[in-house]
């Protein structure tokens, strides 16, 4: 494609490297980040993700024999003919070479592709048809982590998958190559080299990870240029901070929206809905939020409401709100194709709508019936879609849960050449928006909450692109529940946090089929350490509200959803490091323990943020479990207090209501009292459980809601211990209610966080 190497041209800020057929381009944005670039298509698009800007870095570039050299402080990249690209270590060691394959796809026959497209199966792709393909080495003990929402393990090696936001109905399984978002980074580590990639190219683009060839990988793309993103460092922190750094963090989320959520595909009245909250009330299972799935509109039409179900919703979500719920109503794309309503009449009216390649308004199925899609890829659109954000805001919703925006579709999914309005008002067809709709739709959601709500926005999206995270929080989609899905729940949740969505989650209990006893009461157990903490279920299955089995159970999720109460302080502390750092809340082992390899592919434990283990049951019948403890730390068992030497595996019991969770030496966790809702009542005094080691932790206070907390309207309290003597300090001092004080109980053998012995009052003061 590219030829031989002939030339190159230094500038500012990269090398420009001829060769016989093309060009390319070598640019850094830091001296740990390098750009990789060739047009492929006559227009060059900006990045939808990309928002770091270049800084000034110093490099070196010369001519070799054979290749060009360009060196920074941090790394050499080495330039070869075909516009092959290594990257080594300023000294010369190794770290990513760029191959050829050794083999190729089997090919298939005209005869066998026919009797495979008769049983229904999809052909697979020629090699040739990719408008680019890399290829590059991977080592023995090489693993990748990373890609996004993809199904199966948390080590992506020796698997294959396809960048192409899908709505599939069918039970997700572990060799699904795609779902409903588009991720294209990953993360490798092998012994002394850790790096990352990131394809930044919306297109349909494929990584097979060392499916076809055991020691090599390659990322290809369908369109779009040659544009990827190498991040050099010494960890995966350094990696993932990098990264974030490049496309986004998620910002501080409104303290509520870390609370219980309780939703159903199925509460269609408004008695369904106040049903349900006063019984929560009743049963006593805290809550923050009830979700309004598709029934609450009039003929599933966006921006309206039943007025037949719901008398007068302003009031009904007014007493939901005087209850201390907060209401989250969902939003398709789909527009109703409908004369006379005023959303679709609006957007026909100035052009907001998806057309053919023919030029006529392009029309498919969804919920409500023929349906048109907004251009959500231009500015005037989402312009005009955050203003329709008002029409819910004035009602009294406090979130909005963006839905079916791959964009899903009835009628087969959208064409490739369907035309949407790119940001400039030229056209981008389907295949280059297709990946980015959902991120467009988050963009414009999140503009109307800023402009009509003020508070820190809360938008749910099924659909995402690299950077999304700067919009939305993500859930899984369509999970079944089965006891595979509770499986996969851990590893999906842990690559999203390692793909830079740190607010994520799945359905608690599985939305489709029809979940057990047993499968909820284990599932709460992983739901409630979660960053979206939400039990959602669809219409027709058995329901699985907390009191739907009987005594146990309901007891068991209380217990719960009661620790996710007492430990909100905590979650939002780890939701405050992640702006500031790129850091997951939910974390697989290996993040925090690197230099341990036995944590490398543990799929069924997690930590959340650097102080709590969790081991939860997440197979059928099973009340005893083994538990791995990393290396380099002491643990103490969270319910009994017991202590632990790090590195070694330990059986722990673990019957129905136990999920085996462990406290890291040195911790200091702040804890809530109960309460209901968060705002029931005002945290004057706050419990610190202390667990003897030696550590430092920063907790940080504000009003949970504004963004006071970027000017720095917060105060940060930085609690230190060695083997159980506490010292605490007031590092900020910006928020007006500070507290009164402290109880600090010192945890060991038979003195827990939750135990009712008394700790020690420190006054504030």
């Amino acid at each position: 494609m590219f030829g031989r190497l002939l030339s190159f041209e230094p500038d500012a800020t990269g090398v420009t490297v001829k060769f016989e057929h093309k060009e390319g381009r070598i640019s850094f944005i830091t001296d740990r980040i390098v750009r990789v670039y060739s047009s492929m298509e006559e227009k060059h698009r900006p990045s939808r993700a990309v928002v770091q800007e270049p800084k000034k870095v110093d490099f070196q570039a010369r001519q070799q024999k054979e290749f060009i050299t360009i060196k920074t402080k941090k790394l050499l990249v080495r330039v070869r003919d075909e516009f092959q690209v290594d990257f080594l270590t300023p000294d010369g060691r190794m770290i990513s070479e760029q191959t050829e394959r050794t083999t190729k796809k089997q090919e298939i026959t005209a005869q066998q592709a026919e009797l495979l497209a008769k049983e229904g199966h999809e052909l697979p792709k020629k090699q040739s048809d990719h408008t680019f393909e890399v290829v590059r080495m991977l080592h023995t003990k090489e693993h990748i982590y990373g890609l996004g929402d993809k199904t199966g393990f948390l080590d992506k090696r020796g698997y294959a998958y396809e960048m192409w936001n899908s709505d599939i109905p069918d039970t997700h399984a572990d060799f699904f190559p795609s779902l409903y978002k588009s991720v294209p980074f990953f993360i490798s580590m092998r012994p002394h080299f850790t790096y990352g990639i990131f394809l930044d190219n919306t297109s349909k683009s494929y990584f097979d990870m060392g499916k076809e060839e055991a020691e090599r990988y390659y990322f290809a793309a369908d369109g779009g240029d040659l544009d990827y993103y190498f991040i050099a460092g010494e960890t995966m922190r350094d990696i993932l901070g990098a990264y974030t750094g490049l496309t986004g963090r998620t910002a501080l989320p409104q303290k509520w929206t870390l609370g219980y959520h309780q939703s159903r595909w199925g509460y269609i009245t408004e008695d369904d809905i106040m049903d349900v909250a006063e019984k929560m009330r009743q049963c006593r299972i805290p809550c923050d939020s009830i979700h309004f799935d598709i029934d609450y509109m009039d003929a599933f039409k966006v921006f309206t409401w039943n007025r037949k179900n719901y008398k007068d919703p302003k009031k009904t979500l007014q007493k939901l709100t005087e209850m201390g719920y907060k209401p989250v109503t969902i939003i398709d794309p789909g527009v109703k194709k409908e004369d006379g309503y005023d959303v679709y009449e609006e957007g026909i009216k100035n052009g907001y709508f998806a057309f053919s390649a023919e030029n006529e308004l392009y029309v498919n199925e969804v919920w409500p019936g023929d349906a048109v899609f907004p251009s959500f890829t231009n500015p005037k659109v989402r312009s005009w879609w955050a203003d329709k954000q008002k029409f819910l805001i004035d009602m009294g919703v406090r979130g909005v849960w963006n839905d079916m925006n791959e964009p899903a579709s009835f009628k087969g999914p959208l064409p490739d050449d369907v035309q949407f309005a790119d940001e400039d008002d030229t056209v981008i067809l389907h295949k280059d928006a297709h990946n980015i709709y959902g991120h467009c739709m988050a963009m414009a959601t999140k503009d109307g909450w800023l402009k009509y709500d003020g508070r820190r926005p809360f938008i749910i999206t099924r659909a995402a692109y690299a950077g999304t995270q700067r919009y939305a929080l993500v859930w899984t989609g369509d999970n079944q529940s089965i006891w595979a899905h509770l499986q996969m729940a851990i590893p999906q949740l842990c690559n999203l946090g390692l793909s830079g969505f740190s607010y994520a989650g799945t359905d608690v209990g599985g939305f489709g089929a029809d979940t057990t006893k047993e499968l909820l009461a284990r599932w709460v157990q992983v739901g409630c350490l979660s960053p979206l903490f939400r039990n959602h279920s669809a219409q027709g299955t058995r329901k699985q509200e907390p009191w739907q089995f009987d005594k146990e159970l309901l007891e068991i999720y209380r217990k719960y959803v009661e620790l996710r109460y007492h430990l909100l302080p905590y979650i939002y502390d780890c939701f405050f490091e992640s702006e500031q750092t790129g850091l997951p809340i939910m974390r697989p082992l290996m993040l925090n323990f690197e230099k341990d390899a036995e944590t490398y592919e543990i799929n069924d434990e997690f930590m959340v943020g650097e102080w709590l283990l969790a081991a939860p049951v997440v197979t059928q019948g099973t009340t005893m479990r083994l538990v791995y403890l990393p290396e380099g730390a002491m643990w103490y068992d969270f319910w009994t207090g017991e202590k632990y030497k790090g590195g070694q595996y330990i059986t722990k019991k673990a019957p129905l209501d136990t999920m085996p969770l462990f406290v890291r030496a040195g911790a200091v966790l702040p804890l809530y009292p109960l309460m209901q809702y968060v705002g029931e009542k005002e945290v004057e005094d706050l419990t610190l459980a202390v667990y003897p080691g030696i550590g430092n932790y920063i907790h940080y206070q504000d009003d949970g809601e504004s963004f006071a907390y970027k000017k720095g309207g917060y105060n940060a309290y930085v609690f230190s211990q060695n083997n159980g003597r506490l010292q605490i300090k007031d590092a900020v001092k910006n928020y007006e209610k500070p507290y009164k004080g402290f109880y600090v109980k010192i945890c060991r053998d038979g003195v827990t966080a939750l135990s009712e012995t008394p700790g020690e009052y420190l006054n504030a003061e």
